[in-house]
């Protein structure tokens, strides 16, 4: 007769490591989740920025699409002005402020990435030496870290993203920095069409300017020719003296005067 005796189920042991695989795995779907809002953030920005050709509104969208995705403390948008000045031209946490002239000694690490090119990455803002001057203001501020990506437009420096997070915000990594160089990028083909765009509209109101002043003067000029005429055929002198006139010339005069008013015609048309 044989055995069938069954054996006792054997104790399930975890694996060696799966708590390192499992922390593994949070920390790929943490960066895949990061990565999908970032390409979220880069259609919704495309999107709207296509639906305005306004430099100012642009600049706008961006910084509160920025600050929106990464839950930002301060997303500021600046760019060079005529005189080599910096102004503030688009603000995440204050919308209403535009056109500000700043001064780069209270932001020394907006004046690095000017003077530079380069993006400015502070990890840890209380601990940079180049931040001790302001450490006060920036302790005040609870700020972590901040992120400085210069716009360039044919190789200058035309202006710069500013993004700082609070000390219990997530920090800045590697992609995010890459992500925000992305949207530097995209800012500064989208101020190229808007000034493009805005060049074409000055050229149009200047030559609508022209032409409504040529329009003028040759009202001007057709009002005083038929003024002295009147006031010449009105005098007593003249007043018959297209009688003595030859049949001949009556009719040369009035083909002349109706070429005349078909040219002044055609010319008001075009």
């Amino acid at each position: 007769m044989i055995s069938t005796a069954v054996e006792p189920p054997r104790e399930e042991r975890p694996l060696s490591g799966d708590g390192d695989t499992v922390t593994r795995l949070h920390a790929r779907i943490s960066e895949l989740e990061r990565e999908r809002d970032h390409l979220v953030a880069v259609v919704d920005i495309l999107t709207e920025i296509s639906a305005s050709l306004h430099f100012v509104d642009i600049l706008q969208t961006i910084a509160r699409k920025l600050g929106d995705t990464f839950g930002l403390d301060r997303c500021s948008i600046f760019l060079l002005g005529d005189q080599r000045d910096v102004r503030l031209m688009a603000s995440y946490e204050e919308p209403a402020i535009s056109n500000l002239i700043v001064d780069l000694d209270r932001y020394p690490e907006l004046r690095r990435a000017f003077d530079s090119g380069e993006t400015v990455f502070i990890p840890d803002a209380a601990a940079d030496p180049m931040l001790q001057r302001v450490e006060t203001v920036l302790a005040l501020r609870n700020v972590r870290s901040i992120v400085v990506v210069p716009i360039r437009w044919r190789g200058t420096v035309i202006g710069a993203i500013f993004l700082r997070t609070e000390r219990d915000g997530s920090p800045f990594s590697d992609r995010d920095i890459r992500f925000c160089q992305v949207v530097a990028a995209l800012t500064a083909n989208a101020l190229r069409n808007a000034h493009r765009f805005e060049a074409l509209q000055r050229g149009q109101k200047e030559a609508q300017r022209v032409h409504r002043q040529s329009e003028l003067q040759r009202i001007a000029l057709l009002a005083f020719v038929r003024r002295l005429l009147d006031r010449y055929t009105k005098a007593e002198d003249h007043m018959w003296a297209e009688t003595l006139l030859a049949p001949s010339a009556d009719e040369e005069l009035e083909r002349l005067v109706s070429v005349t008013l078909e040219v002044v015609g055609e010319e008001a048309k075009s």
